[in-house]
């Protein structure tokens, strides 16, 4: 039975209603510092910790439930004759409940330009203290920290005898342990400067197997993502579980559609784009990027960043694909999607730009850490290095093209025009391969196209090989010892080339 709690958190979203459901209830609260004066101005009586310890607080407010009458009453064994007769011994009243939530320290170093001490003044010792506490003693202590369980913990109060279930009370200390692992994490590696790393993930769920039937898989959230239009938080609408493969390709074919702000559509197949369109309407952009390599598209991925139409479902469901993902859904696009009830339905959220975030990779006993390359390229990062300029509608495909060409394993080349791409050439050892695969995808549509190349070109062969193939401007980042070389073969031919001076590999 709950009798006594103790509330003291920074976060004070929903604290007051919940406060008041306790106090209304007969249960002693206790407090500190702003949460007391909060919980006061709102009606709710509480003892100040340093009446219930006999110790005032100290030290600017750093030292007040660092206490034995606080953490003794946290972790005394209920069942425990010898707990229970030191608790009487020391008046140590018990405490039945605990909400804290921890000083703002991820929000403090995310400002620009904080400063160390600020930094460390919102370094919490006492709350995870008492979480720790209480989340050990979870056999008889009910521990809060996520604001998101005020409410169905009280509910469990009301319907259960004034007090929580076991399996509620392990539940709700296993997000303790989580909090404070993750709290720990973000300040030794801020205090650290990147010499360590922690990263904390949390399991979602297991998957049916990895890449391939063999191979054992789970999908887990990073603890520091963003969590903005993400795979983890998507509301799977309908179809089978997801696999493996299929969240590493729909994360691809979110990527891709996040470097759009017009209405864009992309098709993923094994990671690697095989149409991708934009255009002023959705419907038109469903059409040319499936246009772009109808064979390669049969089983994939589509990714959208507007709503899908209804229109654009009953075109889908006459194919054959794995899995759709878009901001949201037309009713009577889910109808449609319906009578495939194996498909995938993936709603995703609004789909903003992809804020800094950083990419993990192992391998053997290491870890590859690098920032995720979201540079976005403009016309005015563009160097034109031939005698002509490309048009405005070249130039419009060549940066349409050099944001699809990111998303393409090196050695990668990508052919557009008017907003979709024809060709793709994708993950070749040579790049002049990678440039021929692309002609090839093109079907003969290569003629007046532009070309958007990962890294330079080594040799001037992949510009003659456009050049036979009517291509008429390129994009790509230069640095190549050859430049001059590859220039001349472009001016020789009148294609238009510009660099970008970055280059975009993906491994």
């Amino acid at each position: 039975m709950i009798k006594r709690a103790l509330i003291s958190v920074s976060n004070k979203d929903g604290i007051v209603e919940f406060a008041k459901k306790l106090y209304d209830k007969g249960i002693e609260i206790l407090s500190t510092g702003g949460t007391a004066k909060l919980l006061r101005d709102n009606g709710v009586d509480v003892v100040d910790v340093s009446k219930f310890t006999g110790h005032p607080e100290m030290m600017d407010g750093r030292v007040k439930t660092l206490h034995p009458k606080i953490h003794g009453a946290i972790l005394a064994l209920r069942d425990n004759p010898d707990h229970m007769k030191s608790a009487e011994e020391h008046d140590i009243g018990l405490i039945d409940l605990v909400v804290v939530n921890l000083y703002p320290f991820e929000e403090t170093i995310k400002k620009k330009d904080v400063a160390l001490p600020e930094a460390i003044e919102q370094i919490d010792i006492g709350g995870p203290s008492m979480l720790r506490s209480a989340a050990k003693n979870f056999r008889y202590v009910t521990v809060i920290t996520d604001p998101d369980d005020y409410e169905s913990v009280w509910k469990e109060i009301e319907s259960n005898g004034d007090n929580t279930k076991e399996e509620t009370r392990r539940r709700l200390a296993e997000k303790v342990f989580e909090a404070t692992a993750h709290y720990d994490s973000l300040i030794a590696n801020y205090l650290t400067g990147g010499k360590t790393e922690h990263i904390i993930v949390e399991k979602l769920g297991d998957l049916r197997y990895g890449e391939n039937p063999h191979q054992k898989a789970s999908f887990y959230r990073d603890k520091n993502g963003h969590g903005e239009a993400s795979l983890d938080k998507a509301e799977q609408l309908q179809g089978k579980e997801l696999s493996y493969n299929n969240i590493m390709d729909a994360d691809g074919a979110l990527s891709l559609v996040r470097e759009f702000a017009e209405p864009t559509v992309a098709f993923i197949k094994h990671a690697n784009p095989c149409g991708i369109a934009t255009a002023k309407d959705l419907n038109e952009a469903f059409i040319n990027a499936y246009q772009g390599d109808p064979k390669s598209a049969f089983g994939g991925v589509i990714a959208f960043n507007r709503a899908c139409t209804k229109d654009i479902a009953e075109s889908i469901v006459s194919k054959f694909f794995e899995v759709i993902i878009a901001p949201d859904f037309e009713e009577e696009a889910l109808t449609a999607f319906a009578t495939k009830p194996n498909l995938r339905v993936l709603k995703i959220g609004e789909i903003k730009p992809q804020p800094p975030a950083r990419t993990y990779r192992k391998v053997s006993n290491g870890l590859l850490i690098q920032d995720l390359d979201t540079k976005q390229i403009t016309a005015d990062d563009l160097k034109i290095v031939t005698k002509r300029k490309p048009s405005d509608q070249e130039l419009k495909d060549l940066l349409f093209a050099w944001h699809v060409v990111k998303h393409v394993k090196s050695n990668a080349i990508v052919l557009a025009k008017n907003g979709m791409t024809v060709g793709i050439g994708a993950g070749q050892m040579s790049r002049v391969d990678a440039v021929e695969i692309a002609i090839k995808k093109a079907m003969n549509r290569e003629d007046d196209s532009v070309m958007a190349s990962d890294a330079f070109f080594p040799f001037p062969d992949s510009v003659e090989k456009a050049a036979e193939h009517k291509i008429t401007a390129i994009i790509q980042p230069g640095g190549s010892i050859k430049d001059e070389e590859v220039i001349k073969a472009a001016d020789d031919a009148g294609i238009a080339m510009v660099f970008t001076g970055t280059r975009a590999f993906l491994h």
